[in-house]
């Protein structure tokens, strides 16, 4: 794991110790392969960020998401780069805005679980807000789409994730927006 302990309790020192809760998420084959892909360098973390624009929340879509589902922007801090200093360039790159972090609301230790083996992983979860910019992804391999909801649209998001989706990997997302969702 590149981010180490003394970064994640920089972030704590800076924006607050954040409740700490722990999950088990069965993933399929390819879910598995897929987390494995992106765990260069020892990667075993996401950054997810909460972004308030007013009262409304910055939400993406990646390609392959049913219509209508949207989440909270998240990805990796690099190697030598602080969790605050990855979640700030990835919130640029996924949503092209500019945000500042207010607060370190969760952390989540999950462990992906597939055929008997496990991935132990951190989520790490900021809350903050809009700076400037223009509300649209930069990054637009990965993302499909950029926009603006409400604390209310999660319930629709995890209804589509049920009804639309087999994906252990979102059902852990519902389950992760469940958890921010109680402390907002």
């Amino acid at each position: 794991m590149y981010v180490s302990y003394r970064e994640i309790q920089e972030a704590a020192d800076r924006l607050g110790y954040p409740p700490v809760v722990k999950m088990t998420a069965p993933v399929d084959r390819v879910e598995w392969d897929f987390i494995r892909s992106t765990q260069s360098y020892g990667r075993a973390h996401d950054v997810t960020m909460f972004i308030f624009k007013g009262k409304s929340l910055i939400v993406i879509a990646k390609h392959n998401y049913p219509n209508g589902l949207f989440r909270p922007p998240s990805g990796a801090a690099k190697p030598g780069e602080s969790l605050i200093a990855g979640g700030l360039r990835e919130a640029y790159e996924e949503t092209g805005c500019k945000i500042e972090f207010d607060r370190y609301l969760l952390q989540i230790n999950v462990r992906f679980t597939c055929e008997g083996k496990v991935i132990p992983w951190k989520s790490h979860i900021f809350g903050g807000h809009y700076i400037s910019g223009e509300i649209k992804p930069i990054d637009t391999r990965e993302i499909r789409e950029v926009t603006l909801a409400s604390l209310t649209d999660f319930e629709l998001y995890k209804q589509i994730i049920k009804t639309k989706t087999a994906s252990g990997g979102l059902n852990y997302r519902a389950r992760l927006h469940d958890e921010v969702l109680r402390l907002l």
